[in-house]
This record gives C-alpha cells, sequence and structure tokens, in this order.
C-alpha cells in the first residue's frame, strides 16, 4: 500500500493525545501512534522531533531528562496543562470539520 501523508496539523493533534496519557520518551511516542493506528500512521523522525520542539517551545509539553526500558538516556515528554487546553481546542475544531467533511460526502 502507498504511503499516506498526514493531513497538516494532524501530527501535533496526535501527539498532544498520547501524551494526555502520561509522559513519553520521542520513539515511544512514535509507536505508541503506530500501534493505536493499527500500523496505519507511521511517523518519522523528521517530522516527530520538529513537532515535539513546537510543542515545547509554545508551552504544551515539558521535557525531562531520564532513562528508557532500554537504558538509554532520553527526553521524557509531558504535557501541561497549556497542553491540555489546546488538545481540547484542536480536538473541538477536528470534529466540526470532520462533522462538515462527512456532511458533504453524505449529500453531495
Amino acid at each position: 500500500m502507498p504511503k499516506q501523508e498526514m493531513p497538516s496539523g494532524a501530527l501535533t493533534l496526535l501527539i498532544l493525545r498520547v501524551l494526555r496519557s502520561g509522559p513519553l520518551h520521542g520513539y515511544a511516542i512514535a509507536q505508541r501512534i503506530h500501534a493505536l493506528s493499527s500500523d496505519v500512521l507511521q511517523i518519522e523522525e523528521g517530522a516527530l522531533y520538529p513537532a515535539l520542539q513546537k510543542l515545547l517551545l509554545n508551552g504544551w509539553a515539558t521535557a525531562d531528562w531520564g532513562i528508557s526500558e532500554t537504558n538509554r538516556k532520553v527526553r521524557f515528554y509531558s504535557l501541561t496543562p497549556a497542553g491540555s487546553q489546546q488538545l481540547d481546542a484542536e480536538l473541538s475544531a477536528y470534529h466540526r470539520v470532520h462533522g462538515a467533511i462527512q456532511t458533504v460526502l453524505r449529500t453531495a
């Protein structure tokens, strides 16, 4: 099956949502999204880490150094209260747009 492009802004939404469940390091974030999407969504490092940096710069996440399950030094990302508010806003916008698209597809 050909590689599917992720819609603009979706990666931020997915990362925020995955972090709502608790702190994770970058690779674990990518793996969790991949697993939860039934292996449909593959997050590349070249997209993941700039997106995580954006979350940090916007104050939507924090990062602390820790040790991974494979005994490597990694950064664990956590959702901030501002990140939780951003997630709620993005989910609301997503549901509004998704509903509008579904209406057009059903009635056109």
